[in-house]
């Protein structure tokens, strides 16, 4: 009996299984066939192991899930903490956009209207047509409710503006939510 391992292994590429775990054996069988033929029996045994038995194929523990885990929930806990200070900038930004969406609705309603809204009016008069003095001439919504800043406070009006006399002031309270103080955001404010 002649033994050979891995010859099936090795000249087919897609043999799904490692190299050591089959053997072929190989008997010479004569019969009586005419001519100098001859016939060889082949006999393939195929071991199979389980997959434990596998290098590589274990898997993990409940403590090594656990630890990776961990270490994964720190790293997210550590991202979400760094990234309050992008939030904070997130809200300037969106403040600072709202700013200059008020300050064209208030141009355009000064073209339709005549004048600006007084600072009785304030910027409600973007939502609702005012009925104090001085009415517009022609009004139209240009908002359908009254933004908001980007901590959920309301703008403040000033006509006119502290800064520019002659054109009204939106300002943002900021972040304290307290007028006058240095976290707040102006429309007339120059970048």
């Amino acid at each position: 009996m002649n033994e050979a391992k891995g010859l099936v292994a090795r000249n087919s590429g897609d043999f799904p299984f490692p190299v050591d775990n089959f053997s072929v054996e190989r008997r010479y069988h004569p019969c009586n066939l005419p001519s100098k033929t001859s016939i060889y029996l082949m006999k393939v045994k195929f071991e199979r192991r389980d997959g434990a038995q596998i290098r590589g194929a274990q898997g993990f523990t409940l403590l090594e899930m656990v630890i990776v885990l961990g270490i994964i929930g720190l790293i997210l806990g550590a991202a979400i903490g760094l990234s309050g200070g992008f939030t904070g900038f997130g809200r300037e930004v969106q403040t600072k956009s709202k700013l200059q969406r008020i300050n064209s609705a208030l141009t355009m309603y000064r073209h339709r209207a005549g004048n600006y809204p007084s600072e009785s009016q304030g910027v409600m008069a973007l939502v609702e047509k005012p009925t104090t003095a001085p009415e517009p001439r022609s009004w139209e919504p240009t908002f359908k409710t009254l933004p908001k800043d980007g901590w959920d406070q309301e703008f403040v009006y000033k006509y006119p503006g502290s800064k520019d006399r002659s054109y009204p002031e939106v300002i943002s309270k900021g972040k304290d939510g307290e007028l006058g103080t240095d976290d707040d955001l102006s429309s007339q404010d120059t970048e």
